[in-house]
């Protein structure tokens, strides 16, 4: 194992403990996917002042957009700014989506303390395979490994698939015994980006999350952490101020937070949030550039940016995932 980075050396935890608490508390931990500091100080900042745990997450592009020996030292600067500002809250660093195990390998070897391997797109048994070649590396080393059943449609960075393709809870409990996974995101409905439903116009509300699935899967496998991708509300009064301000962003829909509610009160201990995260600091950026065109100082459109990330952050938290208060 030489030359390889401990996660536990730059101050983060695995995923393991967390998901336990949330799943006896009846709360799911906010998963925040960030590509820049002023994102991760951000989330940073809003999860001590909530005292709420986080997984901080980065999908394979934005690895490579950060550069993978400075994301290591930002992860370990998040730590240290964590402990700075008087907090003791715990915080995994994950790979969301990630689709080979030479990846999975290379992020579990510079500081990760979670993977997800995601062969959904593969066949049921190569999906198996794969996984259970990731788990066989990242759990000697004490690395969580998440997994992906079912197929979420939508786009959202390397991420993209036409079509929904729901879980099936009859596979569930081979794969979870077969490949050793530590939790399993499934699809019920969900998708990535920012037009998770296919709707006509304003005002038209998205369809209800496949909540029969989910308790079928939880019924066949109890108390395994189950996982939501592609959970983003699109908060309209973003979604507004972007198309107020130059923007085009029609029909945009995001899931209801009395869905995410209920969802992070059953098995799913883990609700990942990005393009809420993407559309709060555009709207900012947006309206800034608009009211101040011979602005040109980054800090003064991505200072108001993070301020409303953090105010965005604290509210799920605190009404939505109900992970505030939990440290």
């Amino acid at each position: 194992m030489a030359g390889e980075t401990k996660y536990s050396d730059l101050g983060l935890v695995n995923t393991k403990e967390m998901f336990k608490k949330a799943m006896d508390g009846g709360y799911a931990i906010p998963a925040y996917n960030f590509n820049n500091m002023e994102q991760l100080q951000a989330i940073i900042i809003a999860c001590v002042e909530s005292k709420s745990p986080v997984i901080l997450q980065v999908s394979s592009g934005a690895r490579k957009y950060a550069n993978q020996t400075l994301l290591k030292y930002m992860a370990l600067g998040a730590v240290e700014m964590m402990k700075e500002m008087g907090g003791n809250i715990p915080i995994a660093l994950h790979l969301d989506h990630g689709d080979t195990y030479e990846l999975c390998k290379s992020c579990i070897d510079t500081g990760f303390s979670s993977v997800m391997i995601d062969g959904s797109h593969h066949s049921f048994e190569d999906n198996m395979a794969l996984a259970k070649k990731v788990v066989e590396y990242a759990h000697p080393r004490d690395i969580t490994v998440e997994a992906e059943l079912g197929v979420l449609a939508g786009i959202e960075d390397d991420v993209s698939s036409e079509v929904t393709h729901y879980t099936k809870p009859e596979e569930v409990e081979e794969f979870v015994e077969k490949t050793g996974v530590d939790s399993l995101a499934i699809s019920i409905g969900t998708s990535h980006g920012a037009y998770k439903f296919k709707v006509v116009g304003p005002g038209e509300e998205a369809p209800p999350l496949r909540f029969d699935i989910l308790e079928e899967v939880e019924r066949r496998i109890p108390g395994f952490p189950i996982v939501l991708h592609g959970a983003s509300s699109v908060v309209p009064e973003y979604v507004d101020t972007i198309n107020a301000n130059g923007g085009k962003i029609e029909n945009a829909v995001g899931v209801s937070e009395d869905q995410l509610r209920r969802a992070a009160r059953s098995a799913v201990c883990k609700i990942n949030i990005d393009s809420d995260g993407r559309l709060a600091v555009t709207a900012v950026i947006r309206k800034i550039m608009a009211e101040n065109p011979a602005e040109f100082d980054p800090r003064k459109y991505l200072g108001p940016a993070r301020e409303e990330l953090i105010k965005m952050i604290k509210y799920k938290n605190e009404n939505v995932l109900g992970s505030a208060n939990r440290v």
